[in-house]
């Protein structure tokens, strides 16, 4: 008996450790408007520290996942959990604590467009943490921005005098304001040209391994799966069908994952995929260096929009 009580101790310490390793937990997830259903009994596990890309075709649900998840969405049925705490039916005040360790990156940056770029980086501190004075909420706008590679001038203004990498970057400004734990981002390349959305794809991985962030991140780029998501969920037939590596997804046969991951697209993302690998550019060895510094961000490391003059950053995190 000794030894089987040692057994079974063991084993549940093993699913603590394997619980604490779980950022986002969806059990069972139904959604549905009217009578047409979105997700039935939908389940994804997304742990700690990895970037996970979701995919899937127009229509299966891939925001709506998300903003479950976030609570802007009440799903039918279902059990969600975000660092063990559930999201689905708290109060308002008992899900602060919750929103505070997570930063959104909605669609095409979400800015509001009568603030300034600085203005909207504040939103979120005004939200959590209204006694801070109007200096220090400069001071943190300030390094947030040119943490995402914008220019130092770039705090004044206005959404409207911004190109669109300009905006999405000054939306991960505003994500990362309250120094969250885990980033969602809601396609953040799309409308971005090829060389625009490979610097973003370098600004996030290098953030995420600078800042030891969790991603979770929808997204139809091919590029973006390859170059920086760890896993990928593919979702159809109203749920995750397959979570994996993309080597282990092209290893399944079902028609939906063949078509999207075999197909034109596809072989080409591929085969930029192994060119990087044969000979990495320089912009991907910088998130490297990165990993191997994980307290400091240097300027030079942060990959910056084509049409963007970024300027050293003043600091670290």
């Amino acid at each position: 008996m000794a030894v089987d009580t040692r057994i079974d101790e063991q084993g549940r310490g093993q699913v603590r450790d394997r619980d604490r390793d779980i950022v986002i937990d969806v059990r069972g997830l139904v959604n549905s408007f009217g009578e047409q259903v979105v997700h039935e009994n939908l389940d994804l596990q997304v742990r700690r520290g990895e970037i996970i890309g979701v995919v899937g075709g127009s229509g299966t649900g891939k925001s709506v996942l998300m903003r479950s998840i976030i609570g802007l969405q009440t799903p039918d049925a279902g059990e969600i959990t975000v660092f063990g705490e559930p999201t689905i039916d708290r109060d308002p005040t008992e899900a602060t604590n919750i929103r505070k360790r997570w930063g959104i990156l909605f669609q095409g940056g979400a800015l509001f467009s009568t603030l300034t770029v600085a203005e909207n980086v504040q939103v979120p501190l005004r939200e959590f943490y209204p006694q801070l004075d109007q200096a220090l909420l400069d001071e943190i706008a300030s390094y947030k921005v040119v943490m995402t590679g914008l220019p130092a001038d770039a705090g004044p203004k206005f959404p409207s005098e911004l190109s669109g990498g300009m905006k999405k970057r000054a939306g991960v400004a505003r994500a990362l304001a309250l120094d969250p734990e885990l980033l969602f981002l809601d396609e953040p390349t799309a409308g971005l040209d090829p060389i625009g959305a490979a610097a973003f794809d370098d600004l996030i991985r290098g953030l995420q391994r600078t800042l030891g962030l969790t991603v979770f991140l929808i997204t139809h780029d091919l590029d973006t799966l390859y170059a920086i998501c760890d896993r990928v969920a593919v979702l159809a037939d109203k749920k995750v069908i397959a979570v994996g590596t993309i080597d282990e997804l092209l290893a399944m046969d079902h028609p939906w994952i063949q078509e999207y991951f075999n197909g034109p697209r596809g072989r080409a993302a591929l085969a930029g995929r192994d060119d990087i690998t044969a000979e990495m550019r320089p912009d991907r060895a910088t998130a490297v260096r990165q990993a191997a510094s994980p307290t400091t961000i240097d300027a030079d490391d942060i990959p910056r929009d084509a049409d963007t003059d970024a300027e050293p950053i003043p600091g670290t995190r």
